[in-house]
């Protein structure tokens, strides 16, 4: 075989004719296992030296070698760099002295631009000393340019390779660990336990779901609350952060944290929400994140319950005549008109005896319903709500969730995180 040009840096793999022809391990007797570990293609290395008698003696140990290999040449570290941002090799074989780069200086350039890629050092005989060096720098193996046969060549490149694949493959372990760890101290701090009274009045059930949109690996910002103060009154909310990621789920721990403590310190109504957005707008990441929420109030004993909207969807309420929604009247949501100043309403909804709400994030009711644009909407939700209206809170919840996850799976599925708050009032027995 030949070593690539500039031009044709990336061979192809042989024909169906070529790889009819047994290499010459196979023609010995010999099991060539090699193709079987590179998952049937022959692996991609690319040699980056500039001379060309070193570049030859490449060339015949992988001949030699009897192993079928896709190797490219680089004469410079700069083109080098150039084939590497084109296609990542499963290894490298870098020459430590070359035109535009000397020493390791061209390894850490080779591993910033392709830290995928398996690392094996070329040095010379008086130059030991460096690969190990280079090794410690990151490298996987080193090898000396004058003690080098075909068998030991190729079984560095796999060992080097598979030591690569072993790295990588901790790192991403690791990194799932932490994803996990992330998301436990997340989610206690964005789905946390009530704060209800044990001697209340009126007793509030509360059922509350989350449910991390497709393909997340980290809790949105989607967060809920709910408390009970020392009159006796039941305070929840629910709300949402815009986009996903660590420092929106940050964001929305830090807001349902600031809505608890300034319930329990007497905020109410404009003021609340007021206070919410200040803590938003200091804290957020930039000025294009915002938060939409529903936030209410039901005092001990009451038929009426205080809403409050800032750029959210309605609510469900139950009641023995079925299941209606209700839009109250709003404002923007928080961050999107700073220091907003008709401020945000607070509207009497009356709730019945034994009546219920259910508060909702819009993961639930976006997801697509068909090849179109089309979602399901508060409409379909409130559709779907009405066929299991006589359903108990837990399975009425869990039931209106799986359905819009079931309409949604043939057209992406629930994109959005999805977060569900069902409060349900009933004198204690």
């Amino acid at each position: 075989m030949s070593i690539s040009g500039l031009g044709a840096q990336r061979p192809a793999a042989r024909s169906p004719q070529q790889a009819a022809t047994p290499p010459r391990e196979a023609s010995l007797g010999i099991a060539d296992d090699s193709l079987a570990l590179w998952n049937g293609v022959p692996p991609y290395v690319l040699l980056i030296e500039d001379d060309e008698g070193d570049a030859v003696l490449v060339e015949e140990l992988v001949e030699d070698s009897g192993i079928e290999v896709r190797l490219g040449r680089a004469r410079s570290l700069a083109d080098a760099l150039h084939l590497l941002e084109a296609e990542t090799p499963e290894c490298v074989l870098l020459d430590l002295h070359l035109p535009d780069a000397q020493g390791l200086d061209g390894l850490r350039k080779v591993l910033a631009v392709s830290a995928e890629a398996a690392v094996v050092v070329l040095t010379g005989l008086s130059e030991e000393r460096s690969g190990l060096t280079a090794v410690a720098a990151g490298a996987q193996d080193y090898l000396v340019k004058g003690r080098l046969e075909a068998d030991v060549f190729m079984r560095a490149i796999r060992y080097a390779i598979q030591r690569k694949r072993t790295e990588l493959a901790a790192a991403a372990l690791q990194a799932s660990k932490l994803r996990a760890e992330e998301n436990a101290r997340l989610e206690r701090g964005l789905l946390p336990t009530p704060l209800l009274l044990d001697d209340a009045a009126e007793a509030v059930s509360v059922c509350a779901r989350y449910h991390p949109g497709r393909a997340q690996t980290l809790l949105g910002g989607d967060f809920y609350d709910v408390v009970q103060t020392p009159d006796g009154a039941t305070h929840a909310v629910v709300g949402d952060v815009s986009g996903h990621g660590p420092s929106e789920a940050a964001l929305g721990v830090c807001l349902r944290v600031a809505w608890r403590s300034f319930v329990m310190a007497g905020a109410r109504g404009a003021e609340l929400l007021g206070l919410l957005e200040q803590i938003l707008v200091a804290e957020r990441s930039g000025p294009e994140i915002f938060a939409t929420l529903i936030s209410l109030t039901r005092p001990a004993g009451s038929r009426e319950v205080a809403v409050q909207r800032a750029g959210h969807p309605g609510f469900l309420i139950r009641s023995g005549a079925g299941v209606e929604l209700r839009t109250v009247p709003g404002g923007p949501a928080l961050g999107i008109v700073p220091g907003w100043g008709p401020g945000w309403p607070v509207t009497g909804v009356p709730v019945e005896s034994g009546g219920a709400l259910m508060l909702f994030t819009d993961g639930l009711i976006e997801g697509r319903i068909g090849p179109g644009s089309d979602r399901l909407d508060e409409a379909g939700l409130l559709e779907i709500a009405r066929k299991h209206a006589e359903l108990p809170a837990e399975l009425f919840v869990d039931t209106l969730i799986q359905t819009a996850q079931g309409i949604a799976a043939d057209w992406g599925g629930l994109a959005d995180d999805v977060a569900v708050l069902h409060l349900e009032w009933n004198s204690p027995s």
